[in-house]
């Protein structure tokens, strides 16, 4: 009888619970990004900022969405590719328009050169935009003819969470090749540790697509390499000091 007089109380918690949970699925991505926007604005300075970063994580959510078409997963998963693309591409927004404002008398790339020396570099956002609609039209229509195929979707749900797994590895390599942690915000990898911890018990416990866990697995060991490269090369520094300060706070520099 208890028991019973108690659950008006618990299914509504419950519920608020997992609305939360779902919210912060939806949002946590991308509350890294705006301490990093909002200071590129302010100092308009954007070197401490890979758009590279972008460019992974736009291929990802991308290629994610696309895995909702031939296996439909949780819809806080699909609405969080969505926000995270509008928020990459109001990133590089930003990052161009302050490269371009900080350069005198270089030539202007754009993506219709088809340079591959300059790709990613170009002097306007619309270039970026072409890019992004590119890569998006080649692999819908790939994908739109091989949906019947168990292989190819499966494959293709695998490549997303992967290739966003790998977006600490770049910085991994770096720390590991300057023997230093110098620059980096050890914030952010913390902002980085715990979101990708939540999102990892969120996809295991809401039973998301089996690439899903992995990869938020494989994550979060990336994540945790990179702060015990924090902790050792702090206590066991391999060079001299550095006097100067290098701005960066973010993955995949």
């Amino acid at each position: 009888m208890e028991a019973d007089g108690l659950e008006w109380l618990v299914v509504p918690v419950h519920q608020l619970v997992s609305w939360g949970a779902a919210g912060a699925m939806v949002f946590g991505g991308v509350v890294p990004y705006i301490p990093q926007y909002r200071d590129i604005k302010r100092t308009q300075n954007a070197e401490g900022f890979s758009t590279y970063v972008c460019l992974v994580l736009l291929v990802a959510n991308i290629l994610r969405i696309l895995f909702w078409f031939g296996r439909h997963f949780e819809s806080p998963l699909l609405w969080q590719s969505i926000i995270m693309i509008i928020t990459m591409l109001l990133m590089l927004k930003l990052c161009t328009e302050v490269r371009v404002s900080n350069e005198l008398n270089i030539k202007r790339r754009s993506f219709s050169d088809f340079d591959l020396n300059y790709f990613w570099h170009w002097s306007k956002f619309t270039d970026y935009v072409q890019c992004v609609l590119t890569f998006t039209g080649v692999t819908g229509y790939i994908t739109y003819l091989s949906l019947d195929s168990f292989l190819f979707v499966e494959t293709l749900g695998f490549l997303a969470v992967f290739t966003e797994a790998m977006l600490g590895v770049p910085q991994l390599f770096r720390n590991y090749q300057n023997r230093s942690t110098e620059g980096m915000s050890v914030k952010m990898v913390l902002m980085w540790t715990s979101g990708d911890t939540f999102k990892t018990v969120y996809f295991i416990l809401n039973q998301a697509p089996f690439q899903f866990s992995i990869c938020g697995l494989l994550q979060v060991f990336v994540d945790m390499a990179i702060l015990l490269q924090v902790y050792f090369y702090s206590y066991y520094p391999q060079k001299p000091a550095s006097h100067t300060a290098h701005p960066a706070s973010t993955k995949a520099l």
